[in-house]
């Protein structure tokens, strides 16, 4: 009795994403380090969502959860974010011709990733960017993801 368990055609340009992946970055507000850690990207029920679980080993980054899906009065994805801190956050998000992006504009703190899917869809190169005033945009957290599975 599960008939809603099935491929959302909305998600389906988020395939590319499904697996296993380490990642490797550096963040700007903590300079001379570079994280290491995994991220993973799953079908829920069928493919009615993805979930995506984020971990960093080094302290300063969190660990995060994400799940994905859409609106169907809406031509946009969207992706409900929460992490260890307790963070909660709801984001914009394509994925059009290899590029995966993903954003919000909130008083105080907007961000933006671009991630664009390369040697033949193995590597991720994902620029993140913050702004704390709606218009002077800053540096985030810089990650590239490499496929495990």
């Amino acid at each position: 009795m599960r008939e809603a368990s099935i491929l959302n055609p909305k998600l389906q340009p988020m395939s590319a994403l499904i697996g296993e992946w380490t990642t490797v970055g550096t963040h700007p507000y903590v300079p001379n380090t570079t994280f290491h850690g995994r991220t993973s990207f799953e079908w829920l029920e069928g493919g009615a969502f993805l979930l995506m679980h984020s971990e960093i080993d080094e302290p300063g980054i969190p660990t995060g959860i994400a799940v994905f899906g859409s609106d169907d009065s809406e031509e946009e994805l969207f992706m409900l974010y929460f992490d260890e801190r307790g963070v909660s956050r709801k984001y914009s998000v394509s994925m059009r011709d290899n590029v995966w992006r993903w954003w919000r504009d909130s008083p105080g703190f907007s961000q933006r990733f671009t991630g664009t899917l390369v040697n033949d869809g193995r590597t991720i190169i994902g620029k993140g960017e913050l702004s704390k005033d709606g218009q002077t945009w800053e540096r985030d957290l810089e990650l590239t993801y490499t496929r495990m599975k």
